[in-house]
């Protein structure tokens, strides 16, 4: 009990005194967490409001795998991503493995299925009377989409904090392609790992705290803009 309380103490230290490394570790998650979430939702969005208002053979079957993809093990999608990105892969010329490239890429196909699929079931929450006077009116199909995301934006920006989530808890993919090297891939995760690995617990908790911090801000600045 003592040890585990200096440990708490020590890790406190470190995040007041702003230490080089743990702060160097918590910038390049959020970095690649971030970029792995808008480059998702960029997709996501349009995609998920191009199959909510078409009609074609087969949609159900496709949203049904799109969230069966939700539960996917993010080993598997490093080992995709890996066997893609290695010298060996069909993408091996562009040097990317091991690299926060590579991670961003991992993360960006890890969350994208959450993100489609939340984004239609949002549209579909929508009242189907709002798009009736919209197309009555005569919006055309990219208005229609963007008055029928809006009306769903509370439950869009819950998807994206959900997304957000996925990615900056990921261990997987950050490991597998990112290779864990200290001032380059490492992220929160990964030195969460290494360091109890080793028995640095002060240097875990601290990342731990700062990690459950850094979800609850950005939480919170989601929320904001939602209410806004």
């Amino acid at each position: 009990m003592t040890e585990l309380w200096q440990g708490l103490t020590r890790a406190i230290e470190l995040i007041i005194a702003f230490d080089p490394e743990v702060m160097g570790i918590a910038g390049r998650t959020l970095r690649i967490a971030v970029t792995s979430c808008l480059l998702a939702s960029l997709i996501s969005l349009p995609l998920g409001s191009l199959i909510h208002f078409r009609r074609f053979r087969g949609k159900r079957v496709l949203v049904n795998v799109i969230q069966t993809l939700y539960s996917v093990p993010t080993v598997i999608v490093g080992l995709f991503v890996f066997v893609l990105l290695s010298r060996t892969g069909p993408l091996g010329e562009l040097g990317l493995l091991f690299t926060p490239t590579a991670m961003v890429i991992g993360q960006m196909i890890l969350i994208t299925p959450i993100l489609l699929g939340l984004t239609i079931s949002a549209l579909r929450g929508v009242s189907p009377e709002i798009a009736e006077t919209a197309t009555s009116l005569g919006a055309s199909g990219p208005q229609l989409a963007l008055l029928t995301l809006r009306e769903a934006r509370y439950a869009v920006v819950a998807a994206l904090i959900l997304g957000f989530g996925r990615a900056v808890s990921e261990l997987g993919i950050a490991m597998m392609v990112g290779g864990n090297i200290r001032g380059f891939t490492r992220v929160m995760t990964t030195a969460i790992s290494l360091a109890t690995t080793r028995g640095e617990l002060e240097l875990a908790l601290a990342l731990g705290m700062l990690l459950l911090l850094l979800a609850l801000v950005i939480n919170i600045v989601l929320n904001r803009l939602q209410q806004r």
